[in-house]
């Protein structure tokens, strides 16, 4: 692997709803996924400028996506200050369960349950 490569290039959250899903994500962080089909599986892409070397992702829904709060963990960016997303996560049907945490020169993260069961990061600089 190159040094310019990233450890990671794609993420699937899996759903069991994708309109609830999708309407919990864009009201935390205020965008519009785009929906899709990928090999069978329904998918909502978060907004990403492909071949740029950052990472993209979607919300999942198919036979191999099963919510989990034991599942893997990803990390989405809140920057620049996860406290404006992380203030919307209940509001919008999730919950909290490990508030915003210094992780020192490394910036900040927490834990919230989407509206699926999901334990999902977030990360930011401040």
């Amino acid at each position: 692997m190159k040094t310019t490569d990233n450890s990671l290039n794609w993420f699937e959250i899996s759903v069991a709803e994708m309109p609830r899903a999708k309407k919990f994500y864009e009201s935390i962080f205020g965008l519009a996924l785009a929906d899709g089909e990928v090999a069978g599986t329904q998918m909502a892409f978060f907004p990403t400028d492909g071949g740029n070397g950052k990472i993209g992702g979607a919300l999942a829904q198919g036979p191999f996506h099963k919510p989990s709060i034991d599942g893997s963990k990803v990390y989405l960016n809140a920057n620049p200050n996860l406290s404006t997303v992380l203030d919307k996560v209940e509001k919008s049907g999730g919950k909290v369960v490990l508030p915003k945490t210094s992780i020192g020169d490394f910036g900040h993260m927490a834990f919230f349950i989407d509206s699926e069961g999901n334990v999902v990061g977030l990360h930011s600089n401040n």
